[in-house]
């Protein structure tokens, strides 16, 4: 960051200086789960002795016919402590995100290494209608998340070249491209990593307490669509109607020293264009390989034997390779023609690349993956979703105000955490168990987090890529600082968040599908035990 920037986040006042100054006193997120494990044992003694219980939902002794009981147990027990050091390594690599995300990443590492990701969003904004600029910028962005971090390193300083050749303010193009990207960060017209990251965790959640889950990562796939087709009417809205005018027309003696064209908005190259073509047939393919699995002879990806609704499971279990498949194919067909790939060592190289990217989140969810199964082995999970749950069904609140009230919590605790996954991996334990009580299927909770957490991610300062999109809003306006972005990006917040709400209540008023094979609600687990769980008079 310059030094003016420094400067100005330094003398930041009022409220973002207050989430700054307190957000900025908390450790990091691997700290911050190694803490939160530390009071993890504190409460898990001092619950232990205190006797806390409560009845399992699901479980019945078959010799009584009495519903279990389930009491709160000491982490440092003989028990607790021999599993600590005796599964530690199987505890670590037993984490379900951590499977998850790096198969994905292994083929998008290649296609964002070789080119693909990067020169498809140039090829999706160059050349836009003037009067349509936004909401293509706008939905490339979106759609860019699938490529991680490239979406904020090239999509959001190229907005701003094109939004300035199209005579319009360059700062409006970075606030619109910045709320797609980040502000939209759950919304895609397709499953990607994200999917892959929290769903991961969804399923140690419900493991915890109700034993084996299969996650299903294309169970937001119709709600995440949908966020695509509310959300750019809103930042389309903001952009030309609000903070357009507000900025004013730009002047060039208010730029920085460093040039704005550093980014290229040059023309697409033959080799670029062609291995665009053929990363598009590359993508045909795995799509029609996958069909066959489904519908062809043998019918490898369905299970001819299970009930109806669980006939689809191999095909949800294969979406996380599906995409692997995906990502890596069309990255090597792209890079193949487009020269950035010249042979199988190149490519099994940006493989190798995209595993030591993730080196900060091996380490993350190596403490993340402690924190859960801590969390599972003291019950405290348990415990507190079977009287949450009560307590939330005494006070008569309808599903969709539970909903809006975890959107609004997800969203005030991502000012403070800015990782998504930390965020869920310490809501999740006990919010999905207790919903699932309450008949409020994984797939909703981890939709309704998402809104929250997607909307004020372009607020925050604390947010990873806040500081970047400052720099390149000064190249176009020297004097603009972390204040400024704040206040820009701040009608954005509140619209994501009022549409968002506005959807997942829509959603379970009207109890759409969130996915294929994934509903709103589900039967309570439990519930056909539940007159079992006090004993007998007699």
């Amino acid at each position: 960051m310059s030094e003016a920037a420094a400067a100005t986040v330094g003398s930041q006042k009022g409220i973002l200086g207050w989430i700054e100054r307190t957000g900025n006193k908390l450790p990091d997120p691997v700290f911050l789960f190694f803490w939160l494990i530390a009071g993890l044992m504190t409460v898990s003694i001092l619950a232990s002795l205190a006797g806390w219980s409560a009845v399992h939902p699901t479980e019945i002794d078959e010799t009584t016919g009495v519903a279990t009981v389930i009491t709160a147990a000491s982490l440092i027990s003989a028990e607790n402590i021999q599993r600590l050091w005796v599964e530690m390594p199987q505890t670590f690599t037993h984490f379900h995100p951590l499977g998850y995300v790096l198969v994905v990443m292994l083929g998008a590492g290649v296609a964002e290494r070789a080119g693909l990701f990067g020169t498809a969003m140039r090829a999706g904004v160059r050349g836009a209608p003037v009067s349509l600029l936004t909401p293509i910028v706008v939905l490339v962005g979106m759609m860019g998340n699938l490529a991680a971090d490239a979406a904020y390193v090239v999509l959001i300083p190229l907005a701003g070249i094109i939004f300035h050749a199209a005579g319009r303010h360059p700062i409006a193009g970075i606030a619109a491209s910045f709320a797609g990207v980040s502000g939209g960060f759950s919304a895609n017209l397709l499953p990607g990593q994200l999917d892959a990251l929290l769903f991961g965790i969804t399923e140690a959640a419900v493991e915890t307490v109700f034993g084996d889950f299969t996650a299903n990562i294309a169970g937001n796939w119709y709600f995440i669509a949908a966020m695509v087709v509310v959300f750019i009417p809103v930042i389309w809205y903001v952009t030309d109607r609000m903070i357009e005018p507000r900025l004013g027309k730009w002047n060039p003696a208010m730029a920085g020293s460093a040039a704005p064209e550093e980014a290229s908005d040059r023309d697409l190259t033959a080799e670029e264009s062609k291995g665009l073509k053929l990363a598009g047939l590359a993508a045909l393919f795995v799509i029609g390989l996958w069909l066959a699995f489904t519908l062809g002879p043998g019918t490898p990806l369905i299970n001819e034997d299970a009930t109806p609704e669980a006939r689809l499971t191999p095909f949800y279990q294969s979406l996380v390779a599906g995409f692997f498949l995906l990502f890596l194919l069309t990255g090597w067909a792209y890079g193949k023609a487009a020269g950035t790939i010249t042979d199988h060592r190149s490519l099994v190289k940006m493989m190798s690349e995209s595993m030591a990217d993730l080196a900060y989140y091996l380490v993350l969810a190596f403490a993340a993956a402690h924190f859960v199964a801590m969390f599972a082995w003291s019950n405290l999970g348990l415990i507190l979703a079977v009287h949450g749950a009560d307590a939330l069904s005494a006070s008569g609140l309808p599903a969709w105000a539970l909903l809006a009230a975890i959107i609004l919590l997800s969203g005030v605790l991502n000012l403070f955490i800015g990782s998504a996954s930390a965020k869920w991996a310490l809501l999740a334990p006990v919010m999905v168990p207790m919903l699932m009580l309450l008949g409020i299927s994984p797939e909703m909770s981890t939709a309704a987090y998402r809104v929250g957490d997607s909307a004020t991610n372009i607020i925050t300062p604390l947010m990873v890529y806040f500081p970047l999109i400052l720099i390149f809003c000064q190249r176009w306006q020297k004097d603009f600082g972390i204040g400024s972005l704040a206040a820009t990006m701040l009608p954005y917040s509140i619209g994501l968040m009022v549409v968002g709400i506005a959807l997942a209540i829509g959603w379970v008023v009207l109890d759409v599908p969130l996915g294929p094979g994934a509903s709103v609600f589900i039967e309570v687990p439990g519930q056909v035990s539940a007159p079992v769980a006090t004993p007998p008079a007699s």
